[in-house]
Formats: structure tokens, sequence, C-alpha cells
């Protein structure tokens, strides 16, 4: 008599992956890498992305433009009802001149309430059909999207973040010295962790990744994997409930 073969064990089904709730906030200082993070992001969740921190350099944009003085709040809150997002060129709004007009422009409480309404409608109602949002900025996560399920702050060591950053503006100004950005970089830090209203820190709930000593394909690993762990966590506790 023939042995019977005994039939294979039935494979256990993968767990599938816990779907990526929306908005995704993220924080933290100039040049931490939170911009190429954000953007690399949203594109592999094909979610919509925001950066803030263009909103207030396209106004200080249009106060300087305009002839105004960007420590004027009634100048920036003119130049606001000119604002059209995403109709200047990017390059044009990276320049150290926007970035120091930026930082006066965004200490200015009443300008902040005017763009905090079109922030959040972006977060809730991400354009173009897409299923989230990103979001990144300097209080993402504390004032604009507390509510956030997802919450990350991306930092890095100053000195490592000026270095990033002169080897992306040299570019454009060859004669510019490293000495030179660090010092506005942490001039740029002060102003955002010691202004009184929206101060630049890390929300209670916000996930912490250092990118001092990282190439970009590792933050977005290290990125993802801390993402799709928050995520599991939200579904699982769902679940229970």
């Amino acid at each position: 008599m023939t042995p019977s073969i005994p039939s294979p064990p039935t494979p256990t089904p993968p767990i599938p992956a816990a779907p990526i709730p929306s908005p995704i906030a993220i924080d933290g200082p100039a040049a931490a890498g939170k911009g190429t993070l954000a953007r690399a992001l949203a594109t592999h969740f094909n979610f919509a992305h925001l950066d803030t921190g263009m909103l207030y350099r396209h106004v200080a944009y249009l106060v300087l433009q305009a002839g105004g003085n960007p420590d004027n709040e009634a100048d920036s809150l003119q130049a606001v009802q000119k604002l059209q997002p995403f109709a200047v060129d990017e390059k044009s709004l990276r320049t150290n001149q926007i970035a120091a007009a930026a930082a006066k422009v965004a200490a200015q409480p009443q300008l902040r309430a005017k763009m905090l309404d079109l922030q959040r409608n972006f977060a809730t109602h991400p354009p173009n059909a897409k299923a989230g949002a990103v979001l990144e900025g300097r209080d993402i996560g504390t004032i604009i999207c507390p509510a956030a399920p997802i919450k990350l702050f991306i930092t890095a060591q100053v000195e490592i973040r000026a270095h990033r950053r002169w080897l992306e503006l040299k570019q454009a100004d060859p004669s510019l010295q490293e000495a030179q950005v660090l010092a506005a970089l942490q001039a740029r830090d002060k102003k955002d962790f010691s202004r009184p209203v929206a101060p630049l820190k890390q929300a209670a709930n916000a996930l912490l990744l250092d990118t001092s000593n990282l190439a970009i394909k590792d933050v977005f690993k290290a990125a993802l994997t801390l993402i799709e762990q928050k995520a599991l966590e939200i579904q699982t506790a769902q679940n229970i409930d």
C-alpha cells in the first residue's frame, strides 16, 4: 500500500499593511532635511504636499517686491491679500534675503492667524483628490494640526545643517562663505525657538528623527519605518476599541 503524502501546510497569509492615516505633520529647524523627506513621503503615499515655510517666504517676497518692511505687520497683511501659492518660482524664494524676511513675517500674530485656515484646509481637504496630506513646517504638529495622527520632528546638528544649506546656496552665489550660512541658521534657530507665537518645538507625541549622520535614502527608510509602525499602532488600538 502506497503511503499517503501529507499535504503541505497552508501558508499563513501576510499581515496587510496598516492604512496610513492623514495628515502627516513634519516639523523641524531649517536644513534638517524635512523638505526632501516630506516630498518623498508625499510621492510614496500619493498624498498632497505643502511646504508651509514657503508660504511665509512668499509673503516676505511680496512685501519686499512692494517696497515694504518685513518688520511691519501691516505690510505683511497687505501682501497676504495677493498671495497665490505656487505662483512664484521656488528658486526665487530660496535666498538668504527672503529667509531673513520670512523669519520676521512668520513671527507676526495676525498674519499667522490668516494663514492658519489656509493650512488647515489643505490638511483636511487635500487638493487634486489626494487621499491624504503631508505638511511640513515649524508648528504643524503643535498649532496647525495638533490632532494629526502621525507627527515627525526632524532635526540635525546645526553645523551639519549649515553645510547642507551652504552647498545648496553656493551654486547661485560662489562667494558665499559657510560661516555666513552657519551664523544665519543660528540666528534663525534662536528666533524660531524663542518667538512668543507658535515657537518651533517638538510636539509631545512627535517621533524624533535625527538626520545628522544619515544619507537621504536612509532618512526616508527610517521615517517610513516610524510611520508604518505608528499606523499599525493606531489600527491595533482602533480594533481593540
